[in-house]
């Protein structure tokens, strides 16, 4: 007989190769499974012996694109979270962070993450900053990525955003990263960032390296990347009926994967995580062994992680145990053969000592707000002028730009008898003091004030409001936090998320965290914001390359055309 660390008895096995469920018995040894088939206890003798008793045995989920900081929680409470949802190996890109501290905030995260239960492959942030057009508090150059190259597991080149730049500007800081890493290191796998892009400009970015992309897709978006040779990571808002169809009925499931992308603290301890895109697939028409197929195998295939989202021997014994396919009923998680997650007996969550530098908790060097800083200057005579506005858009984090008029008198833009509300940014590292203004409508707040450095991805503090004194008490709110969201009306504090992690982390515990999350949101549409995810929504306003219209410290950004415009224009002008 075969000595062997676990036995797993009468489960129903997925195999990846046919996309089907089994009847079968698997051993598990030294963390990886040794055998699927018929064979049972008269062949193995298991120090541990499990009878799933019918259950379902699918591979530990693998989500290949996200920001950990998008939750506003630390590594050690994120990997907690979500392993409760199945997931058991992630490739996050810790831009965010990067953006704050540079390089350091890469190695930081990394540190943080190397006793976290789940399996954490570290992608190299590309674009930081972004683009050219905001102030951040690092940045990363080639020479960073060759330093994390050499002392770290990066597992691939994270998010190429700057795309206007990569299609018109051959000698930009994109394309020379781009050509040295593939000159230096032409395995590394290369991710990318094309919202809405078609024909040539698609085609240029792909000849320039990027091969995939993660933003919101639509059918003619979908099927010209995937013709082109793109791989698609399908994130829940490209998950509209049209596009779940065509995942459903044309031979490409070789070519997408599930990823989460961003998901706020509230709606992983509500709705789930990776496991949440599996059950709504599911849900709306793709066959189980389809979801489970693009949740596991072709993201562990994308990013060259071949000993994992497979259940077949010599690979990494990552599994869960489903008591119900078609809702993805979670039972048990095991982590190379170990169980990481009971249903019936989920474990509490440990309170964690500071995991950073104590800098990291002293990163926002910006002075106390009055009143006179939300009065906007405007070096024009007295009268009436164009204005641009940012309309907020409750179905996308994308903006519009809209026209419309409004008055200087004394040198001052008369924003309140705009109609509009008005959207600041304030330069928070103490490098320059720079700060905008614009005006801002449509799916946003009605009344009141929020402020947040938590902004996409300069994390500069950004303020949006109706009247100066709310967005006073807002912004000084945070800014005495070190960091944070608060959503203020009526000079009172509605609610607060202190984020004393460079502005952008908490570290405490992930209900504590969910809970307040869930006030931020409570709050802010309390105060008209119309949007499935406004915290989400608000934070991409300062988020140069996504369209349309965006704010950063150096003005109004047209995203499309990669430049600062000007909040006001002469009538009749645009």
């Amino acid at each position: 007989m075969m000595i062997t660390d676990q036995l797993i008895l009468n489960a129903k096995v997925y195999n990846s190769y046919y996309k089907r469920f089994e009847t079968a018995n698997v051993a598990v040894k030294e963390g990886r499974f040794l055998y699927v088939g018929p064979l049972g206890a008269e062949t193995f003798i298991a120090a541990e012996t499990i009878d799933a008793e019918g259950q379902y045995l699918v591979p530990g989920l693998i989500d290949i694109h996200l920001h950990i900081e998008s939750t506003m929680i630390t590594p050690e409470t994120f990997s907690y979270g979500i392993l409760q949802h199945g997931v058991t190996t992630i490739v996050p890109e810790p831009h965010e962070m990067a953006n704050v501290f540079g390089v350091e905030g890469v190695h930081e995260m990394i540190r943080a993450s190397r006793d976290c239960k789940v399996d954490m492959f570290y992608a190299i942030p590309s674009s930081v900053p972004a683009t050219p057009l905001e102030t951040t508090g690092g940045s990363i150059e080639i020479a960073d990525i060759d330093e994390l190259m050499e002392t770290e597991q990066m597992i691939c080149l994270g998010e190429v955003m700057n795309f206007v730049d990569v299609i018109r500007d051959p000698d930009c800081k994109s394309n020379q990263i781009l050509q040295h890493v593939r000159s230096k290191y032409p395995g590394l796998v290369i991710e990318g960032h094309t919202p809405k892009l078609l024909d040539l400009d698609l085609h240029q970015l792909i000849f320039a390296g990027i091969d995939s992309d993660h933003t919101h897709q639509s059918i003619e978006g979908l099927t010209a990347r995937i013709a082109a040779g793109m791989f698609i990571e399908i994130q829940e808002k490209s998950m509209t009926p049209d596009v779940v169809d065509y995942l459903i009925h044309h031979p490409v499931s070789e070519h997408f994967c599930f990823v989460t992308d961003d998901v706020m603290t509230d709606s992983l301890v509500a709705t789930g995580h990776l496991d949440h895109l599996v059950r709504k697939a599911i849900a709306m028409g793709m066959a189980p062994e389809d979801a489970v197929y693009a949740a596991t195998y072709t993201p562990a295939r994308r990013m060259k992680l071949d000993d994992r989202g497979v259940i077949a021997p010599n690979k990494t014994a990552d599994y869960l145990l489903l008591s119900d396919l078609s809702s993805f009923m979670i039972e048990a998680v095991y982590k190379r053969g170990a169980q990481v997650y009971d249903r019936k007996q989920p474990l509490p969550q440990a309170e964690q000592e500071p995991q950073f530098p104590a800098h990291f908790y002293q990163s926002v060097q910006l002075a106390p707000l009055a009143a006179a800083d939300f009065a906007v200057p405007a070096a024009l005579a007295d009268g009436r002028y164009g204005a641009r506005v940012m309309m907020v858009n409750n179905v996308s984090t994308f903006t519009e730009e809209k026209h419309a008029e409004a008055e200087v008198k004394d040198g001052l833009l008369q924003w309140r008898e705009s109609g509009f509300g008005l959207i600041a940014t304030f330069e928070r590292y103490g490098k320059n003091g720079n700060r905008a203004y614009g005006l801002i409508g449509g799916d946003t707040i009605k009344r009141g004030a929020v402020a947040t450095t938590y902004s996409h991805d300069n994390h500069n503090l950004l303020v949006v409001g109706h009247n100066a004194e709310d967005m006073v008490l807002a912004a000084n709110t945070v800014i005495a936090a070190q960091g944070g969201f608060c959503v203020v009306c009526d000079g009172e504090v509605l609610a607060l998320l202190e984020l004393p992690v460079g502005g952008i982390l908490t570290e405490a515990p992930l209900a504590e965290t969910a809970e307040r999350v869930l006030e931020l949101r409570t709050a802010m549409e309390s105060l008209g914001y119309d949007h499935y995810n406004p915290i989400m929504s608000i934070s991409t306003h300062s988020l140069p390359v996504s369209p349309a219209l965006k704010i950063t410290d150096l003005g109004l950004i047209d995203v499309g055309a990669g430049k600062v415009v000007p909040l006001l224009f002469p009538l009749g002008e645009a």
